[in-house]
């Protein structure tokens, strides 16, 4: 062999050397890099908690979709009662058995009352569902919470005195101001009261406020009787039967039941919410006495946002 031979044999040796430890080098990061399955592990926190979110979202949107059954069904059974008393007159008047024409005036008059009657049930309901989908728009501005509870005291306080029943009111701050539509919040606490008043048969009705420093909302609290409480029907109420007595559907008036529906639907529009608080639940209150809980968003001073 010549000289340029090993020369060759040399440069041959020196390139087999140079990739097998390239060769080593790229062997060895492969295999170091080639367990992907951690990064997966990394990404698998973020997909569990959009899985628990889409959980989450379904059911609530169940709830709120079993909520709208039940206020369908209870509405639809608020109408039907009113609507069977309607269905009763006609049926003896077309039936031939009024003995005479003053008795058969006198139904149909008696019809014409409970239709107009129906008729102010329908627009009752028809308003809060116009409020709830947003065409009759609130006025919310900021208000004192100590008027307002003033003034429902004064409006409700001889209903309650002529029953014997003492409603009660603990002051509220005066500083302390809410955001809500003041005739609609009004309107709601009138008729809770005025619902306790006429399922009571003894006790007495304290309104009181409670406000925390970490919380942007104001508790305005009815504690009542806990028999007083008007709790809801079952959502199957379409398929229950009639049982309400013939003064109540002389009177057609909403069950209590249905009005602490609409309040709390009503409160709900206001971005508030209404709660029925046990006494297991409220440790300080009596076993006898429930809470009815409605929370208002509060007014922040300018000073505490900066």
């Amino acid at each position: 062999m010549n000289w340029s031979n090993w020369i060759y044999l040399g440069v041959g040796i020196a390139l087999g050397m140079v990739f097998r430890q390239l060769f080593v080098r790229s062997s060895k990061v492969s295999s170091s890099s080639s367990p992907v399955a951690p990064l997966d592990q990394q990404d698998m926190p973020p997909i569990s908690q959009q899985l628990q979110q889409t959980q989450l979202a379904y059911q609530m949107a169940r709830e709120m979709s079993q909520f709208k059954a039940g206020f369908l069904a209870r509405t639809s059974h608020e109408l039907r009662s009113p609507l069977n008393g309607l269905i009763g007159l006609h049926q003896l008047i077309l039936s031939d058995l009024c003995e005479d024409p003053a008795e058969e005036r006198e139904f149909i008059a008696q019809a014409q009352e409970r239709t107009l009657k129906l008729l102010k049930l329908m627009d009752e309901i028809l308003s809060v569902a116009r409020t709830e989908h947003g065409t009759n728009k609130l006025n919310i501005q900021p208000r004192p919470l100590a008027e307002i509870l003033e003034e429902v005291h004064n409006l409700t306080y001889m209903l309650a005195a002529n029953r014997n029943f003492p409603l009660q009111l603990s002051p509220a701050d005066p500083e302390i101001y809410v955001l809500a539509d003041y005739l609609w919040l009004r309107q709601i606490l009138i008729s809770l009261i005025d619902t306790a008043i006429t399922q009571m048969e003894e006790g007495s009705i304290c309104i009181s406020t409670s406000t925390l420093a970490t919380n942007n909302f104001v508790n305005i609290w009815l504690d009542i009787p806990t028999h007083a409480i008007p709790w809801s029907e079952p959502i199957d109420l379409i398929k229950s039967e009639d049982h309400l007595t013939q003064i109540e559907q002389k009177k057609a008036a909403l069950s209590p039941g249905m009005r602490l529906l609409i309040n709390q639907t009503l409160v709900e529009v206001m971005g508030g919410k209404l709660e029925i608080l046990t006494s297991t639940i409220a440790k300080e209150l009596p076993q006898q006495l429930t809470r009815l809980q409605i929370s208002i968003p509060l007014v922040i001073p300018e000073a505490d946002l900066l």
